[in-house]
């Protein structure tokens, strides 16, 4: 039995929950992926799923051995496509998913200069807030802004996103500017829909972390709406700085409570740790890493 193919199918098949769905990805049958499975867990001696009439999931011993696996196999591939890819120049279809705001206000530009550099390269973009599963939908990458819970999937970090608590002057001389994170309550509230805390705000200070219910008047799903509402005068958002930047400096938008902070987030570039890590996506993640990451930012603060 070749390992490499029974760990690729188990990998696949615990990703997909289907001997068919793994062999459709993989490009094999569902009767040798099931072999290639069943191989592997008799050379192990163990019963890595559970299988049904409907569905597959991994067993407790299977999991474990999936994170395990998993890693390994990303690493493999990475050292192959090193090798193989080293004088290669990137061509084909790159597939990216990146958020809505980012990617109209700051990924538009960068990318237009990612495929001067490498014209033989065709980039497929869609532009989502929704958390969406790249080896579902057969992404290459996927760009999101996020505190990232764990997965299976490979994350790098490009650049932090910091957050401000904000609004019109004009509404903050009606309704009077708060002090305390607890007199948030008592306003109208721009809220996102795709936190992970729900439309809880947490803001943290010297005296503790302090959960807010806000009174929300709007929720979007695209915090660009929520900017424009705010600068509209129609309640207070929490913003990132990329997207309120311009109205801050132009006096559109007045921050306040900067003595607290909400939690950190920062932008990813996520991608399956099965796939091979090719030339076009190494590429793609260290042009955006040298583009907005730490370097780009200092430079940026000294100029």
């Amino acid at each position: 039995m070749d390992r490499l193919d029974g760990l690729r199918s188990f990998i696949k098949v615990v990703e997909f929950g289907s001997f068919s769905e793994a062999g459709r990805a993989l490009r094999l049958s569902r009767s040798a992926v099931s072999k290639h499975v069943g191989d592997l867990e008799d050379d192990l001696g163990v019963q890595l799923l559970n299988r049904t009439t409907r569905h597959v999931a991994p067993t407790d011993a299977g999991q474990a051995y999936y994170e395990r696996v998993v890693a390994i196999l990303a690493d493999l591939d990475a050292a192959d496509s090193a090798v193989t890819d080293h004088q290669a120049s990137p061509r084909g279809l790159l597939r990216v998913n990146a958020p809505m705001s980012f990617g109209t206000l700051q990924l538009g530009p960068a990318i237009a200069d990612f495929m001067s550099l490498y014209p033989e390269l065709r980039l497929q973009l869609t532009l989502s807030d929704a958390q969406i599963d790249p080896v579902q939908e057969g992404l290459d990458v996927t760009l999101r802004i996020a505190e990232l819970e764990a997965s299976s999937l490979i994350a790098r970090k490009i650049m932090p996103v910091e957050r401000v608590v904000c609004a019109a002057p004009a509404y903050l001389e009606r309704h009077g500017v708060p002090r305390h994170p607890a007199e948030l309550r008592d306003h109208a509230c721009l809220t996102y829909g795709f936190l992970s805390t729900g439309n809880q705000w947490k803001l943290s200070g010297k005296d503790g972390d302090h959960w807010i219910q806000p009174s929300w008047t709007l929720c979007a799903n695209n915090a660009e709406v929520l900017r424009d509402a705010a600068i509209g005068g129609r309640g207070i958002a929490l913003l990132p700085t990329f997207l309120a930047a311009d109205a801050l400096a132009g006096g559109e938008l007045r921050a306040f409570l900067s003595d607290y902070q909400a939690p950190p987030l920062a932008l990813y570039a996520v991608y399956p740790p099965t796939r091979s890590l090719a030339v076009k996506v190494r590429l793609f993640i260290d042009f955006l890493v040298e583009r907005f990451g730490p370097r780009r930012r200092e430079a940026r603060k000294a100029s």
